[in-house]
């Protein structure tokens, strides 16, 4: 009988399995926080230089006849 293995049934107590699950959710909780707070700064990112864009378009003098250039018309 002491050589049999120990058995642990998946999700009991014993074994640690709920150590490991939770160590795992806590990762996972921490991962999913960096990846809101990275998000919310690249947004904010995007919408000043927008911004930045639209302000430098506005003061653009344009002499009267001059086709306007649309710079998100896909050709670069």
């Amino acid at each position: 009988a002491a050589a049999d293995p120990v058995r642990v049934l998946p999700g009991s107590v014993e074994g640690g399995s709920w150590c490991n699950e939770q160590m795992l959710h806590e990762r996972l909780d921490i991962i999913e926080e960096k990846v809101i707070k990275t998000v919310e700064h690249l947004e904010s990112e995007v919408k000043s230089l927008l911004n930045i864009i639209s302000e430098t378009t506005l003061n653009i003098p344009t002499v009267p006849g001059t086709p306007l250039t649309d710079i998100f018309d896909g050709q670069y």
